[in-house]
């Protein structure tokens, strides 16, 4: 029996779901670090996207008009989205950001998505999530690649203006990872339709955690279609199908609300039961049956590395932008909390993670905007760019404390904290992408020969044992100039090439290429040793897909730092540069480290070690100098902490600008400040009294001018207002600063009966 033969009856067959998965999208620079050769010419020769005049002109003017209006607070203090913005969303056509201009859409380019969706998330979760939705996954995108011409003519334009409101339904309370699995069919049979009978669809449904649902006026729906009648042909199951129903069809259910966390975007149910639907209401007609899945996987490469990383993205600057302003001018012991090294570490960590998620939301959007569908990288970025997010906005929490708890207007983080683990569960819960996504995508798309061999293994060609052993023999040779490249660049390291000009980048870019030749030989390792077990090891092959998102992260960083950041200001960059490729790199090794301790058989384990020089479980991490420079840099106003905080736009008198405003006022003064610690060293004022009658005394002693004592009293009043947190009466109603001022009225008298 041949080699391939036995293969095939120890190897589980792959089904049609799996495989329309691993066609789906393209690969890009992913292919070139799992194949151990980090690709940066390649890199560094992606055109740097910017904003058009276009673009541009609608976020100076429609998305800060929509900024002003959103009061996030009162949102989530209410049950539904303002009438008032539902209605400026369509009018100027934030539904349509994707939609082509021949259909009357403003056709943006992916990383202008990506940026209004950003900004808008740093103002409102939920105003946010009504924007991307129809943006991302959904009937636009559907329609855009294969609707008939009669279904674009008839729903783009609606769609554009938001006369219609989409919605797509593919989760359902039996099948939701598994979407292979949806129990939601149609049958194809005969019925009535604009008076005459035809072959069409008898749908019946029941799906949940419908985004939009509760607003939508058409609904894209994804089911199994079954022929039993054999009206279309002799096959009775013919696979996903993805249609588009309109609410106001006969048998649609829309309308019961799902809470998520909540937030106030519209989630919730729709059902239906032997709806009738005809051929046209198919995505791209009645050829299209039995495509639907591979419909969605396709769109999903795109859209995936759009809307929720630019909300991981939003979620971070917001929170490093309040943290880093709040640690300057919080002070407790006479000094700033963020001269403190416990609090120095969280801010170090969210400016560095800050920096990393900017870099891959720029280079995941300027790949999609070459046309690109890259599934493997949407899939890292949805995964880490999510998780980074999280781990900013946990540390912002933790270093704002008590202000951080309370919620109310002034608040800028409760409610994203609130939200967050919706970016983590939707578009591909976070454990099921990590697990089993990007390296079970990204072995069998990156590796020049695996998919051909897996086909063949499966093909029941008479010749197909001839062109297994010729793609074997290719096989083989590949994986041992992988084995001789890792042993020479693990042991020799004048061997480690790099291209950088910069000098602050070439020991990194040198360091990445020795990680991505261990990668490359560990999975061609685990791959021969393990083979289809491995995709049921999903602690061990996770940890190589985190070894690919760790280097795709370090090519992001470095490109941003190289063509991203200007040169006068790369000195402000660098220390968000090094601690997020430091961290990233260390990252990689532990999760290199973590594979080849727990990797289940002995000699390759020892094979591995050796072909890796990973013999401890000692990562090159971030050095405590590395986080006390970025610290300190994170306290600066610097234009370059501005640039990675850009997508945080404030609106007079909201919580972002209080906290800016005595932020900027304190470095102003802090050379008066410093003055006024040295006099009163000096010569104490006594007895202790109001900081404005301290600084009255120095005026009258002639340590101080007016001018000064009037700018560090403006900074002290702005001060207070950054440091307070927002006061209710007994009842939790909001209380005015005026009605603060005026001192509480007590709960007897408010509540004293009528004489």
């Amino acid at each position: 029996m041949s080699i391939r033969k036995s293969l095939k009856k120890v190897l589980p067959p792959i089904s049609v779901t799996e495989q329309e998965a691993l066609d789906a999208g393209d690969i890009w620079l992913e292919s070139s670090i799992y194949q151990g050769k980090p690709d940066m010419a390649a890199l560094r020769r992606i055109p740097v996207t910017q904003l058009s005049a276009e673009e541009q002109a609608f976020i100076d003017g429609p998305l800060q008009e929509l900024i002003g209006m959103i009061d996030d607070h009162a949102i989530q203090e209410d049950i539904h989205l303002p009438k008032e913005i539902l209605d400026f969303l369509g009018k100027n056509k934030f539904f349509s950001l994707i939609i082509p201009k021949a259909f009357g859409g403003l056709e943006f380019s992916p990383y202008a998505n990506s940026t209004i969706v950003s900004m808008l998330a740093s103002k409102s979760c939920s105003v946010a999530v009504t924007v991307m939705v129809p943006n991302s996954l959904g009937p636009g995108e559907l329609l855009m690649h294969y609707g008939t011409t009669e279904q674009q003519q008839h729903w783009l334009p609606k769609l554009a203006v938001g006369e219609d409101i989409p919605c797509f339904a593919l989760t359902g309370p039996d099948a939701g990872s598994d979407a292979g699995a949806i129990p939601d069919a149609g049958i194809v049979t005969k019925g009535m339709w604009n008076g005459e009978e035809v072959v069409g669809l008898s749908v019946t449904w029941d799906k949940r955690y419908i985004t939009l649902a509760p607003i939508a006026t058409v609904l894209g729906l994804a089911f199994k279609v079954y022929d039993p009648e054999g009206l279309l042909g002799n096959q009775v199951e013919l696979g996903i199908t993805c249609a588009l129903i309109p609410k106001s069809h006969p048998g649609v259910e829309l309308g019961n609300r799902h809470d998520p966390m909540n937030m106030r975007f519209y989630n919730g149910t729709t059902r239906g039961k032997n709806v009738f639907i005809p051929m046209d209401f198919i995505i791209g007609g009645q050829k299209n049956i039995g495509r639907g899945w591979q419909m969605l996987v396709s769109c999903l490469g795109a859209g995936r590395g759009i809307s929720l990383p630019a909300m991981g993205t939003a979620t971070a600057q917001a929170s490093f932008k309040s943290a880093s302003e709040y640690s300057f001018v919080r002070e407790q012991f006479a000094t700033q909390i963020g001269r403190f090294e416990g609090i120095q570490e969280p801010l170090a960590e969210m400016a560095g993670k800050t920096y990393l998620l900017e870099a891959m939301r720029v280079l995941t959007t300027e790949g999609l905007g070459l046309g690109l569908k890259p599934s493997v990288v949407t899939a890292i970025a949805k995964y880490h760019m999510t998780e980074l997010g999280r781990d900013v906005l946990t540390a912002a929490m933790d270093v704002q404390a008590g202000k951080a708890i309370q919620k109310g207007p002034q608040n800028t983080l409760a409610n994203a904290y609130q939200a967050q683990p919706i970016a983590i569960t939707v578009e591909g819960a976070n454990i099921l992408t990590r697990n089993l996504m990007i390296f079970g995508q990204g072995a069998m798309r990156c590796h020049p020969y695996l998919k051909e061999m897996v086909d063949l293994i499966h093909s029941d060609d008479s010749r197909a044992d001839s062109k297994f052993n010729g793609v074997l023999n290719k096989t083989v040779g590949y994986s041992v100039a992988n084995a001789f490249r890792s042993l020479g660049l693990s042991y020799l390291p004048f061997l480690r090439k790099e291209s950088a000009k910069h000098a602050a980048v070439k020991k990194y870019e040198k360091r990445m290429n020795k990680l991505s030749a261990n990668l490359a030989t560990m999975a061609d390792m685990a791959l021969l040793v393990l083979g289809g077990n491995l995709k049921k090891a999903e602690m061990l092959s996770a940890r190589l897909g985190d070894m690919m998102s760790y280097l795709y992260m370090t090519m992001a960083a470095i490109r941003y730092f190289e063509l991203r950041v200007d040169s006068r200001l790369q000195k402000e960059a660098l220390p968000y540069f090094e601690y997020g490729v430091t961290w990233a790199l260390a990252q990689c090794e532990k999760a290199q480290a973590d594979f080849v301790a727990n990797f289940p058989n002995a000699p390759t384990r020892y094979l591995m070690r050796l072909l890796t020089n990973s013999y401890s479980n000692a990562t090159n991490a971030v050095t405590d100098d590395q986080i006390r420079k970025l610290a300190e840099a994170s306290l600066e106003n610097s234009e370059f902490k501005a640039q990675i905080t850009h997508l945080v736009k404030s609106v007079e008198g909201d919580g972002y600008d209080i906290n800016t405003q005595a932020f900027v006022a304190k470095h102003k003064v802090m050379p008066i400040l410093s003055k006024i610690r040295k006099a009163l060293r000096t010569n104490p004022v006594a007895p202790a009294t109001a900081y404005e009658d301290m600084l009255a005394a120095l005026q009258k002693r002639g340590d101080l001018t007016a001018s000064e004592v009037e700018a560090v009293t403006d900074y002290e009043n702005k001060r207070r207002v950054a440091v307070r947190v927002d006061e209710y009466d007994f009842d939790l109603n909001l209380l005015s600063k005026e009605q603060i001022a005026a001192g509480p009225e007590s709960y007897e008298q408010k509540h004293k009966p009528a004489a």
